[in-house]
């Protein structure tokens, strides 16, 4: 089978991780980056070092971007801008959506495709179809290189407006700080108790697998139609759980403040007349500010 060609710029840990990708699904791959030597395990892995970025960008019809940040994109393909009529740019570099949308608009008007793209996934994961990959900006160029970038991981096709997947990307990292934070608070309140972290590490994830995901699918719908109904639980019932938890923790010397917040934006809701919806309607107070 043919593999396309494919260029990567940048070869820190996430960059070296993608080509290291590429060259495992049979890639023909060539790489630049500002320090050479950094080319070398690549190359020994069967990479192309190319001594020039123009050099890189000729050798390949899609380019991938992995940089410090989108100054350092554009400075990077501004000299090369010329060349790369024709070729797509795939830019997983980290960013905000509003810096997609203008590197988006760059782009175009200088003739050439543009991805932008966002990892879920830390450079050990980069090459598992379990990664999850998000694109934005070009549903054709994604579809013209899937599988391609599905040597990469999963590539998401997240629509035509190029600042989308900066957007996920920063929406599911709240989720996981969120997450991470709310564990790690809960197993410094079992380990009060002499709970060891290995042990309640499996129930928590069971928890968040089974019950947790499926309030979310739940929740969803009810955000979406702007209407909370309190099946399961009313935010009465959370206010007088959460009263518990702040309490457990306060008579084990637990730092409170991240349920303290949970309960003030429960307590807000129910003050506001809102104690019978579920705990979706606290939506409306993050949106409110």
């Amino acid at each position: 089978m043919n593999r396309e060609n494919v260029t990567v710029l940048g070869l820190g840990q996430m960059g070296t991780a993608l080509a290291d990708a590429f060259l495992a699904a049979g890639h023909p791959t060539t790489v630049w980056n500002r320090t050479p030597a950094k080319a070398g395990p690549l190359v020994a892995r069967g990479a192309v070092r190319a001594a020039t970025p123009a050099e890189a960008v000729a050798a390949a019809r899609v380019v991938v971007v992995c940089v410090l940040d989108y100054d350092a994109v554009r400075a990077l393909l501004e000299p090369v801008a010329g060349s790369l009529a024709g070729r797509t740019v795939v830019n997983l570099t980290t960013g905000s959506p509003e810096q997609a949308r203008q590197m988006a608009a760059w782009a175009a008007g200088h003739g050439f495709g543009y991805l932008d793209g966002a990892i879920m996934s830390t450079p050990p994961g980069v090459g598992s179809p379990e990664s999850m990959f998000l694109y934005s900006g070009s549903p054709a160029a994604v579809a013209a290189h899937r599988d391609t970038l599905a040597a990469l991981g999963d590539p998401i096709d997240l629509g035509d407006d190029p600042g989308v997947a900066s957007l996920y990307d920063l929406a599911l990292l709240d989720v996981m700080w969120a997450t991470l934070s709310g564990w790690l608070h809960a197993t410094a309140l079992a380990g009060a108790d002499g709970v060891a972290a290995t042990a309640f590490a499996p129930v928590a994830t069971r928890w968040l697998r089974g019950a947790v995901t499926g309030f979310m699918g739940a929740y969803a719908e009810q955000v979406d139609a702007g209407h909370y109904p309190g099946d399961d639980a009313t935010l009465d019932v959370h206010r007088a759980a959460i009263g518990h938890l702040v309490h457990a923790g306060r008579d084990r010397g637990i730092d409170g403040r991240l349920p303290e917040l949970s309960q003030a934006l429960v307590e807000r809701a129910v003050d506001g007349g809102n104690g019978g919806d579920s705990y979706a309607r606290l939506v409306e107070l993050f949106r409110k500010g």
